[in-house]
């Protein structure tokens, strides 16, 4: 993208209330991250996954934003730094009874075993 600044698409609405790929394999994960560009929900780098990070590998959308309840940051994986960005289509945040790890019933007792640090 050079020095482009990063898509984003303000009306992109969530692809889900979990990450995409975790739900798919029926997996689980630490947190929960939503890309700016497209609304995928990938999981963080400390999940086992690291789908939000696959996400940008694949398609190059570079900015995200947290998808965890009364969390309201950007990373631009690109540059690796937090960044300033837009109010996105709602919802900004996974249901609030949904746990973290979660999704509940799917986290294994020893996850903090299992993540990334």
């Amino acid at each position: 993208m050079g020095s482009e600044a990063p898509f984003i698409d303000t009306a992109a609405v969530p692809s889900g209330t979990g990450c995409a790929e975790c739900e798919a394999a029926e997996g689980w994960w630490v947190h929960l991250r939503r890309c700016a560009a497209c609304g995928h929900i990938g999981c963080c780098d400390s999940s086992v996954g690291q789908h939000a990070t696959a996400h940008f590998r694949e398609t190059g959308h570079e900015l995200m934003r947290t998808f965890e309840p009364g969390e309201d940051w950007f990373w631009n994986f690109r540059t690796g730094t937090n960044v300033s960005g837009p109010e996105l289509a709602p919802p900004l945040a996974h249901p609030a009874d949904q746990p973290a790890p979660g999704p509940a019933g799917r986290v294994p007792a020893d996850w903090r075993d299992l993540i990334h640090h």
